[in-house]
């Protein structure tokens, strides 16, 4: 074999190599994987651009049914089912820190209805950059009386495949809006 065929011999095998080692390695496995998302199955990248308007409030509700327990265990548990890394430790410490600060300590807030009022997303390979705005109806009860909320949330998240689901890697609380918090009522 010649000193040049076995030079462009070993740029292929090289090459190949390397692209082995980004398609395995990268993380999310190849493309067109799918991946569980809450109310929808298992959806691919592409899926979940199409469908990312329907999954991030199934995946916002699963972290207000995760606020709404008493128990450390129980809502880290709940909060793993859609979030990872930074998202998670964010959000667990945001819920063990109000129940700690003496508010919420018990089961006293019920999510009535939620509405995705915007969404922009960047697609970076299979994860998501997004820019959510959604507004929230509730009640939050305290020992004597009852608050009814309507607020209005927005949120940088970056959802993207871990261990098999799509989850919430990042998530930054960018604004509150309490205009439409409603009235407080007596509890029963």
């Amino acid at each position: 074999m010649s000193k040049t065929l076995k030079i462009v011999v070993s740029g292929c095998i090289a090459m190949v190599a390397l692209l082995a080692v980004v398609f395995v390695a990268r993380p999310g496995g190849a493309s067109g994987q799918a991946y569980a998302a809450p109310g929808t199955g298992a959806v691919t990248a592409d899926e979940f651009r199409q469908v990312s308007f329907q999954i991030v409030p199934e995946i916002l509700a699963v972290v207000y049914r995760a606020f709404a327990e008493t128990d450390e265990s129980q809502i880290y548990d709940s909060l793993s089912e859609v979030s990872a890394r930074d998202a998670l430790e964010t959000l667990y410490l945001e819920r063990v820190g109000a129940m700690a600060g003496g508010g919420l300590e018990a089961a006293d807030q019920e999510l009535h209805a939620m509405e995705l009022e915007g969404l922009t997303s960047r697609q970076d390979g299979e994860a998501f950059d997004m820019n959510v705005t959604w507004r929230v109806v509730g009640t939050v009860g305290h020992a004597t009386h009852l608050h009814v909320r309507g607020n209005t949330y927005s949120a940088n998240l970056m959802i993207e495949p871990v261990d098999g689901a799509w989850r919430m890697t990042s998530f930054e609380l960018t604004d509150v809006d309490r205009t439409d918090a409603g009235e407080m009522v007596a509890a029963e």
